[in-house]
C-alpha cells in the first residue's frame, strides 16, 4: 500500500453483491485482471472459483470474515458508515480504472447508491458492466466513441447539466438543459460511426448496450 491505498498497475475488476453472471465476470477479468471484492462479494467469488486480490468494506455482510482476514488477500476493514462499500473500494484503491460487476440488479436502492458513488468520485474512471448494459459518467472533458449506426445512446442526468456540444446523435444535446424530472436523454441513437458528447460538468450517465464495452473502455482511456 502507498499513501494508505492499494496500488494496482492494471485496471481493477470490482465485484459487488448485485446480479452477476459467470460470463460477465469473466469478460470483466479479461478487461481488468486485478480483482477486488466489496465486502460479502468475497464469499460469492469463492463459490465461483475466484480469489480476490483484496477485500474491502465495513464487513457487515461477509460470512467468513476470519478466513479472509487471515488469508492471502489484502483485507481492509473500514468501519465508517458515511459511505457505501462501493465508495470505500474507490477511495481505497489507486488503479488506472475500474470495471465494476455485480452492482446493478436485485435492488434499485443499491444501484442508485452506486450512481451516487460514481458522481462523488467522478475523478475515477469507473465503468459498470452487466449482462445488458455498460454505464459510465460522461467525463468533464466530454467523450468521443466509435459506435455502429443505430446504436442505443442513452444519457441520464444525475445532476442538472447543460449539453455543450454533440456529434453523431439523432437528437443533438448542444445547449440542452437536462435534469431529472424535467429533461432526460434516454434512447437516443447514433447516426454516424462516431459519437461525441460534452456537458458543462460531470453529472450525466452514458448508458450503452453491453456489446459496446470495448469501445467505451477505449473512449475513457481505461
Amino acid at each position: 500500500m502507498s499513501d494508505g491505498k492499494l496500488q494496482f498497475s492494471k485496471p481493477v475488476t470490482l465485484v459487488g453483491g448485485g446480479e452477476l453472471q459467470t460470463d460477465v465476470l469473466q469478460q470483466s477479468l479479461e478487461l481488468a485482471p486485478s480483482l477486488v471484492a466489496a465486502d460479502g462479494a468475497a464469499d460469492r467469488l469463492k463459490t465461483m472459483g475466484h480469489a480476490p486480490d483484496a477485500v474491502i468494506g465495513d464487513m457487515d455482510s461477509i460470512a467468513t470474515k476470519d478466513k479472509w482476514r487471515n488469508g492471502p488477500a489484502q483485507f481492509i476493514h473500514l468501519a465508517e458508515q458515511h459511505t457505501t462499500d462501493f465508495e470505500k473500494c474507490l477511495y481505497s484503491v489507486d488503479a488506472p480504472g475500474f470495471v465494476c460487476v455485480g452492482f446493478t440488479g436485485r435492488r434499485v436502492d443499491h444501484s442508485l447508491a452506486v450512481f451516487h458513488g460514481m458522481l462523488r468520485h467522478s475523478d475515477r474512471k469507473v465503468l459498470l458492466l452487466s449482462a445488458n448494459d455498460v454505464i459510465s459518467l460522461v467525463p468533464e472533458a466530454g467523450l468521443r466513441i466509435d459506435l455502429p449506426v443505430k446504436a442505443r445512446v442513452s444519457l441520464y442526468p444525475l445532476l442538472p447539466v447543460r449539453g455543450v456540444a454533440s456529434e453523431g446523435l439523432r437528437w443533438p444535446i448542444g445547449g440542452l438543459e437536462m435534469a431529472a424530472g424535467q429533461q432526460i436523454g434516454t434512447s437516443n441513437m447514433a447516426v454516424s460511426s462516431t459519437v461525441s458528447v460534452e456537458f458543462d460538468k460531470p453529472g450525466a450517465l452514458l448508458i450503452l448496450d453491453q456489446k459496446h464495452v470495448d469501445a467505451l473502455i477505449i473512449a475513457l482511456g481505461l
